[in-house]
């Protein structure tokens, strides 16, 4: 991926020095560059490549998240003068580039962190660039990182969204949304292929026919081509070859645990963490089917349609999307970052994993009103009136035939409890009172710290 980065930094008409600790590394991509190479400069060691930047000098790692990040940091820092600017562009924790951040500006070089989606074909033609970090480094290479970010209509799908580790957490929210998107396709796959014993051709048709729909998508688009390809050495489906067992790379981790830390429901993409948790249990799986025995799946076929399990994807979509950017929003009022959240929907419209049709709308909704649930704006709520009901029968036709939709169910949940004025929290502080004296707030009076008349047995 930083080999990819860096031909598209040439492509663009910027000479650009380039390292990696293995020499041959460097020599082939220098030999495969073709007739970019004489916008490339390789180096041989870190000294070598820092004397070949112009001052005030910017380099890019592209290095894996943690402690190799602070190592070359390290290495780095007695070369570099104060006023050069270090930027991490890999899936770094936002935590790390705060702390990164901060002790930057007691001793120097400047750091910024940036988070690049759309994988190594994004990072070689146009990714989504999410930038965090002083304003001064912006302005210094924001021109740069504009100039490679992929366009929608001409408009650059990079921004700077705000100090320390601003750009790492939208990125990280950007991979649990990609997480829960993710899941709810995989599950209304699942009822295809379980439910209404579809052939993943058949399936794949179906994904290419929503494709032309409000559900355009990379992630649609990209799942109509995996259902409809063949194993080249068996003939067989694709998917039926691939194992159902899921990885990750802790992105979508870190925004479920962000979530529940800064108290804010993002139960979409923990359900889909979860998921993928469960999908690596392969063995105890089998066990358990041995138990109980495999669900009873098989559908009459007039009991759902796959224009339902549509409206229901587009429902959830909205929900998940919602969470994530009220997690952004909440993370910027407690750390005091813009967050410019119509931007941040722009740049998610083209080269990044989770781009789709929708972000023009979700863009235009966050720019009326940036602090309102995105699922109250009047089109997403017209939406969800329309779909909602569609998400309810297909979570009660899963659940009553033995068809996993957590991803979907957790959508659903979100959305009765955020419509419904009353809720049941009225026990949970009676009982909390009853327990821990820890007092409510009462309906008919004003302030706090009342108790029930079972105060008095409290333990």
């Amino acid at each position: 991926m930083g080999g990819n980065l860096a031909l598209n930094i040439a492509e663009n008409g910027f000479r650009i020095a380039v390292y990696n600790r293995t020499v041959e590394k460097t020599d082939s991509f220098f030999a495969k560059a073709g007739e970019l190479a004489d916008k490339l400069v390789p180096t041989k060691s870190l000294e070598d490549f820092v004397a070949a930047i112009a001052k005030p000098r910017a380099i890019i790692l592209m290095v894996p998240a943690g402690d190799a990040v602070d190592a070359q940091i390290e290495a780095l820092k007695p070369l570099l003068d104060a006023d050069d600017l270090i930027i991490d562009a890999g899936n770094a924790n936002y935590h790390d580039t705060n702390r990164r951040d901060a002790a930057s500006q007691t001793s120097g070089p400047r750091f910024m962190g940036i988070g690049v989606s759309g994988g190594e074909e994004g990072a070689r033609f146009g990714p989504s660039i999410m930038a965090g970090g002083p304003k001064s480094a912006w302005d210094q290479v924001g021109h740069i990182l504009e100039a490679i970010s992929a366009k929608h209509d001409d408009v650059p799908c990079a921004a700077h969204l705000g100090d320390a580790g601003a750009g790492h957490l939208v990125k990280t929210v950007h991979n649990g949304i990609e997480y829960a998107d993710m899941q709810m396709i995989a599950e209304v796959y699942g009822v295809m292929r379980d439910g209404l014993a579809m052939s993943s051709e058949e399936i794949g048709k179906v994904f290419e026919t929503w494709n032309g729909g409000i559900l355009q998508s990379y992630l649609i688009e990209i799942s109509y081509k995996v259902a409809g390809t063949a194993d080249p050495e068996t003939g067989k489906p694709m998917l039926d070859i691939i194992l159902d067992k899921a990885g990750q790379k802790g992105t979508g981790r870190w925004t479920a645990i962000e979530a529940l830390m800064l108290g804010t429901p993002a139960s979409a993409i923990e359900a889909a963490v979860a998921s993928r948790n469960m999908s690596a249990r392969l063995d105890e799986r089998k066990v358990g089917e041995a138990a109980f025995g495999a669900a009873p799946v098989a559908l009459d076929k007039a009991a759902i349609a796959t224009d339902m399990l549509e409206a229901a994807l587009v429902a959830g979509k909205i929900v998940c999307y919602a969470q994530g950017f009220g997690l952004i929003l909440e993370a910027a009022k407690q750390y005091g970052w813009s967050m410019p959240l119509p931007e941040i929907a722009k740049i998610w419209r083209e080269g990044c994993i989770i781009r789709s049709a929708m972000l023009n709308d979700m863009a235009d909704a966050l720019a009326e009103d940036p602090s309102r649930n995105l699922m109250l704006a009047p089109f997403f709520a017209d939406k969800l009136k329309e779909t909602h009901g569609a998400l309810r029968k297909v979570v009660a036709v899963g659940a009553l035939n033995g068809l996993p939709v957590p991803a979907l169910s957790a959508a659903l949940s979100y959305f009765d409890i955020m419509r419904t004025q009353r809720s049941t929290a009225n026990m949970l502080q009676g009982q909390r009172d009853f327990f821990g004296a820890h007092g409510f707030e009462r309906t008919d009076k004003d302030g706090s710290g009342f108790h029930g008349p079972w105060a008095m047995n409290t333990v």
